[in-house]
């Protein structure tokens, strides 16, 4: 962290379900400091936020004026620390000024960006729409779709700088409550990988439930390890999940944010059905999407 806390920096967050990220940011944009922890939205009633934000980052707040706070993500809903509103698309993901909230501290000055919303089939987002912006402000002509895994991974058409729909699914907290509270806790180890057990998943996703079960049974009577039932299981979801997607993913240029474990399994079964996707760096289109809305907001 920087010895002397400028007058003319500011704070990016992103505030999700399950966890918070800080950087302290510089006039140019630059990142002077980090910091995160686990306490995401889910865990927080509104009227802990301000004080859990300034336990991590009261440090990096200015010792003269207000410092300015742009948020993106689950804090702005209607559980968060005050509810941001969404935009329906198609629109741009970065088309209506933040919401200003009050706060106790008069040191801080707090925006967080709305969310993205589509009417019809209903479905909605937060945060994701920053890491767009982030897209958009190096790529302003990128034409096609946007996979952004998670818990809720989605699926996003982009065009001309305009979101014109996207799509949710469910897959990562579908694994997570099955491999720890379904009847397969017991064959599915807790962590480890087996990229064998993966791609033998994506070849048998289009199998009804049925064949999750066998993963159950495979444990049970046959030689199949906790890890390679851990990564089959993976490959079941993610393998359903891409079939599912066609028709977004199917002939269109690809990205994928991410490059961390999960964001390359899903580069692995796009691969296996003669797509090729570009990984980009999640945490970077975070600061570059709150840094391009600050800029118009």
């Amino acid at each position: 962290m920087p010895s002397q806390i400028a007058p003319q920096n500011w704070i990016a967050v992103d505030w999700g379900t399950s966890n918070v990220r800080i950087w302290l940011m510089d006039a140019q944009n630059e990142v002077l400091g980090r910091r995160a922890s686990d306490q995401g939205m889910a865990g927080l009633p509104s009227t802990r936020f301000e004080s859990v934000f300034l336990e991590l980052a009261g440090d990096f707040l200015s010792p003269t004026g207000k410092t300015e706070v742009l948020v993106c993500g689950m804090a702005g809903a209607a559980e968060g620390w005050a509810e941001a509103g969404y935009l329906t698309v198609p629109s741009p993901p970065s088309a209506q000024k933040p919401a200003v909230i009050p706060t106790k501290d008069n040191r801080l000055s707090v925006r967080i960006l709305p969310g993205l919303k589509q009417i019809s089939p209903a479905d909605v987002m937060r945060g994701e729409e920053t890491q767009i912006a982030g897209i958009m402000a190096g790529a302003p002509d990128f034409d096609g779709v946007i996979c952004m895994p998670g818990t809720h991974t989605k699926w996003v058409q982009v065009k001309s700088g305009v979101v014109e729909g996207f799509k949710t699914f469910m897959t990562g907290e579908l694994f997570a409550l099955l491999a720890t509270s379904s009847v397969l806790r017991h064959v599915i180890a807790k962590s480890g990988w087996d990229e064998l057990g993966f791609i033998a998943g994506l070849k048998t996703s289009h199998l009804p439930t049925s064949a999750l079960f066998s993963l159950r049974a495979d444990g049970l009577i046959g030689d199949m390890t906790p890890e390679f039932a851990r990564a089959k299981l993976s490959g079941h979801l993610i393998g359903a999940e891409i079939d599912a997607a066609k028709a977004f993913w199917q002939d269109q240029k690809l990205i994928i944010v991410g490059k961390n474990d999960m964001a390359r399994a899903y580069a692995k079964a796009l691969k296996l059905n003669n797509a090729e996707a570009e990984l980009i760096d999640g945490e970077a289109l975070v600061i570059t999407g709150l840094a391009h809305a600050r800029k118009w907001s």
